[in-house]
């Protein structure tokens, strides 16, 4: 294949990738809004684990098909990731509880300057000056858009420590893995969504019960939020494939710079569902300036140079190669 044309391909699956995150997330996001607004389906925790188990009934199915090839992921590995990723969950849900809007938000954005950091110095990245500033610029555009009243507590900032750590590594993870293992999505998916979704099922009307003081089994189920919680489990097998898929490709940086287009897509839809009270010139001055650090982000981090690894190349563990598997490409020439 020519280079242009492979590079053309390559092009066409990012913004392919790109889009599905956005739209399930986007879409997720709505549908839990009325889920738990309109509903009052406010066991977040449980909700999670259903939606991994979903995603692991998707990923028994495909590999029943025959579409999932066998894979290998050695127990402590898979142990550390579902550590990183509960922990992030529960980190997320009990921050927003015990902390301001605008402090959860701050605690949100310093994800990225940690991600930064969890490559410089575990990835030997380097960044240079332009992709920085242009970091930077996003992380103000946003900041502009979300936070309004900051206000901060003992117990709120430690969870919000652990949420931003948690989260952080869980991202960097999904990379690692992938790259070491050379695990597809859909093969990492299928090693640790069953362990997720156990692990939340068991803790989630616990954990719930704690932060709402309401328990699911006493929950008034009814046709419309039985339909809307199928709804949220199916797009979310979506969204956290197409979040292994865009982390595998670039890296859990781009993933948080470029997915705060998922910020702004929500305001915005927030101002067509739900009336004119969330957009004002502040938010708009907001998102202007959070695009114009995503486009320079993303033109800085491609031109050589942007974003690098020095010299260091990661030991990979290398699956036995089949025919006819589901797969997705995870291509890293010179570009992370």
């Amino acid at each position: 294949m020519a280079p242009s044309s492979k590079a053309d391909k390559k092009a066409a699956v990012d913004a392919a990738a790109w889009t599905f995150n956005v739209v399930t997330s986007v879409g997720i996001i709505i549908v839990n809004k009325a889920l738990m607004a309109t509903y009052g389906f406010s066991f977040a925790t449980t909700l999670t684990g259903l939606h991994f188990a979903t995603t692991t009934l998707m990923t028994v199915i495909l590999r029943w098909l025959g579409y999932i090839q066998p894979s290998h992921l050695p127990l402590p590995e898979l142990l550390k990731f579902v550590l990183f990723a509960n922990f992030s969950i529960v980190g997320m849900n009990v921050s927003l509880m015990w902390n301001s809007v605008g402090f959860y938000q701050i605690a949100k954005l310093s994800m990225i300057p940690v991600s930064c950091l969890l490559e410089v110095v575990l990835d030997k990245i380097r960044y240079s000056r332009d992709t920085k500033l242009s970091i930077g610029v996003v992380l103000l555009g946003v900041g502009v858009c979300t936070v309004t009243d900051v206000s901060v507590n003992t117990r709120g900032f430690i969870a919000a420590i652990i949420a931003v750590w948690s989260t952080s590594l869980q991202q960097y993870y999904v990379h690692f893995l992938q790259r070491k293992y050379s695990l597809s999505s859909f093969n990492l998916l299928g090693h640790t969504a069953p362990a997720q979704a156990g692990s939340l099922l068991l803790i989630g009307p616990f954990l719930d019960y704690w932060l709402t003081t309401k328990r699911i089994d006493q929950y008034n189920y009814n046709l419309a939020s039985t339909i809307f919680i199928i709804l949220s489990c199916t797009i979310a097998v979506g969204t956290n494939l197409s979040q292994f898929i865009c982390i595998g490709r670039f890296t859990a940086v781009s993933f948080q710079v470029l997915g705060h287009m998922k910020t702004i897509l929500v305001l915005v839809m927030g101002f067509f569902f739900f009336g004119k009270e969330g957009l004002n010139m502040q938010v708009v001055l907001g998102m202007i300036i959070a695009v114009i650090g995503m486009i320079w982000y993303g033109n800085a981090s491609s031109k050589p140079g942007g974003k690098e690894r020095r010299t260091h190349t990661l030991p990979t563990s290398r699956q036995p190669k089949h025919g006819g598997g589901l797969t997705d490409s995870t291509e890293h020439e010179g570009k992370v």
